[in-house]
């Protein structure tokens, strides 16, 4: 299967390169690039969904020949465009001196994003959007929050006046309950976007912010399979030299639940000064769990055949890991000192 899957990336390979001498315009640049790498048709995206049914052993060489194809698109269209730049600005006559205008670049929570995004696609996952302003039902009820729980106090929660059982979703897990009840097992998706609730600013909270969950339901799906999902992305994102521990939590959707640490990637636990863990060695990095038997019936999916689990991080959260962001607020001011420094 791997020499058909690297004979058609280098078909895909040679059609884009023919493709790109023809480019004359800025126009029909953009027009190729959506074409090849749109993060929702784009023929890199279909080609890294499809690195879930390569076998296992031939992911490895598979996954890394559709790198080498992504590297050499965006690398060529980058050069094309400089390239069409400067040929504009030799045909123009210009009477005053020109302006520098300086190069934008997207936001490193767009970023971060987008890294979470590509390695779950590569492991197998749809991605699934759902509406920001939902119902009480698919945010709480069929989450097994009981009607007392205090997320649903309006202390915590933005209820919206005059329409009933309305809000602002609270995480994005109510688009994994639309889409049980829209698709039958097995599902395998992530679930990105901004999420709402009732926090007063500072350095670690903000009422507007950034999830992605995940979920996978099939037959025969326990504990393990969670466990080897998180140690395969946190591996990718952080580095091979991450290690992870679980420690048991409760979240009323999940049942067993587990909240998961990460080791210090700056010291390894070794610095007891480290501005990172503080000495900690470990970094509080996301929540998981199986999906609770009510979830699934409460989606028409039968508990005692499909099992699943579930996890969700905050891109906030990852972000000020990563980069070493000592305050959430930054991610908003819009001061250009400091979202310059990344991208």
């Amino acid at each position: 299967m791997i020499n058909e899957f690297h004979n058609e990336i280098e078909k895909i390979k040679g059609v884009f390169l023919e493709e790109l001498k023809k480019i004359q315009s800025q126009e029909s640049l953009k027009t190729l690039k959506d074409k090849y790498v749109s993060r929702k048709k784009g023929i890199l995206t279909d080609l890294l969904k499809r690195l879930k049914d390569v076998p296992r052993e031939e992911k490895p060489a598979a996954g890394k020949t559709v790198n080498k194809l992504k590297v050499l698109i965006e690398s060529s269209i980058t050069n094309k465009l400089e390239e069409i730049g400067s040929g504009e600005k030799l045909t123009r006559d210009y009477s005053l001196p020109g302006f520098d205008y300086p190069q934008g670049h997207p936001h490193l929570l767009s970023l971060i994003r987008s890294q979470i995004e590509d390695i779950l696609l590569t492991m197998g996952y749809d991605i699934a959007y759902g509406p920001e302003i939902e119902q009480d039902y698919y945010n709480f009820t069929a989450l097994n929050f009981q009607k007392d729980h205090p997320a649903r106090d309006e202390q915590d929660t933005f209820f919206i006046d005059g329409l009933p059982e309305t809000l602002l979703r609270t995480h994005t897990s109510p688009v994994q309950i639309r889409y049980m009840k829209d698709h039958k097992p097995p599902i395998k998706i992530i679930s990105p976007g901004k999420v709402f609730r009732k926090d007063e600013p500072d350095a670690t909270h903000t009422p507007v912010f950034h999830q992605v969950e995940g979920l996978l339901i099939d037959k025969g799906i326990t504990f393990s399979h969670l466990r080897g999902t998180l140690e395969l992305f946190i591996h990718s994102f952080f580095g091979d030299n991450v290690n992870l521990r679980f420690r048991p939590s409760y979240f009323p959707f999940t049942e067993p639940s587990a909240e998961v640490d990460i080791s210090c990637f700056l010291c390894f636990g070794k610095d007891p000064n480290c501005r990172i863990c503080k000495g900690g060695g470990w970094l509080e990095i996301l929540g998981s769990g199986m999906v609770h038997p009510q979830v699934l019936k409460n989606c028409g999916i039968d508990p005692d055949v499909y099992s699943g689990f579930a996890f969700g991080m905050g891109i906030e959260r990852i972000a000020m890991l990563k980069h070493e962001v000592r305050d959430l607020r930054m991610f908003y001011d819009n001061d250009l000192r400091f979202v310059t420094q990344f991208g």
